[in-house]
């Protein structure tokens, strides 16, 4: 699924952490890994950041780089030069931070990387798989290539929980309940309804590869990105799966609005899959 990953270095206390958790990627995809920090090259930085690499057996096993420049544009062009298949970035969940980190860096590593991004909000040391995985399964050109590279994730770390999460499209339900009927009539309105969005996401399956997971359909109405991350929050997931469908697609039409739902306060880790 991913053959060279890089890790975006920061000087932060949760650095070792991130190594790690790329670490565990590297072994689970068999891949490559990267580590590229935009900054000086500081002899004193240098040393702490090898010490890491050789306390985790990666000296050998990581290339490191170190560029100078803008954080997010020496990130993306490197990525993109090197054929890069996943970017992994450091988010931090509270609000107020998180925005700001999104402003200045990660917001532009999501929408300019060419390459799938992971943002982890809380690395470990001692990394676990993510054993809860939630992938969004809302009708979209793409939503076929997004649930199937989800399940892809979810058979290499071995998840447990597996759920698509599509929604009831909510001018189906202004429909509904604008008409004269009675209460009978919306309900069977919104049983089609939630039947038709379960179809979609089932007929999806149908042509994929699912291993041994068992994966669930949930079906949600409302402000699909609210319902999404709020889903995902509910049932404590470890990992949001979501897509990027170009420049008319996903993260384009989400910004600066809907995507911020998820990304100003992210229920979980979440993982953007680009083709």
């Amino acid at each position: 699924m991913f053959k060279r990953i890089a890790l975006a270095v920061a000087f932060s206390p949760r650095m070792e952490a991130l190594i790690c958790e790329a670490k565990r990627l590297k072994e689970i995809f068999d891949a490559e890994l990267f580590l590229i920090h935009v900054g000086e090259k500081i002899p004193e930085l240098e040393k702490n950041l090898e010490s890491i690499l050789e306390k985790q057996g990666l000296k050998q096993n990581a290339k490191l780089v170190w560029k100078n420049g803008n954080p997010a544009k020496e990130i993306i062009r490197f990525s993109k030069e090197n054929q890069i298949d996943l970017l992994v970035a450091g988010a931090l969940k509270t609000e107020g931070f998180f925005k700001y980190y999104i402003g200045s860096v990660a917001r532009k590593i999501i929408r300019k990387a060419s390459c799938s991004v992971l943002m982890l909000i809380e690395p470990l040391e001692i990394p676990t798989p993510f054993e809860k995985v939630v992938i969004n399964g809302t009708q979209h050109d793409q939503t076929p290539f997004v649930i199937q590279k989800g399940l892809d994730w979810c058979k290499a770390d071995k998840a447990k929980q597996v759920y698509v999460v599509n929604e009831i499209k909510m001018y189906g339900m202004q429909m509904a309940t604008a008409g004269e009927g009675g209460e009978e009539e919306i309900g069977n309105t919104r049983r089609k309804l939630v039947a038709e969005e379960v179809e979609y996401v089932e007929k999806i399956l149908k042509t994929l590869d699912k291993g041994e997971l068992r994966v669930h359909i949930k079906i949600t109405c409302g402000k699909w990105a609210v319902e999404l991350a709020r889903f995902a929050e509910d049932i404590k997931a470890d990992l949001l799966v979501v897509g990027d469908e170009g420049k008319l697609g996903f993260l384009d039409r989400l910004f600066p609005h809907d995507l911020e739902d998820i990304l100003s306060d992210l229920p979980c880790n979440v993982l953007i899959v680009k083709k």
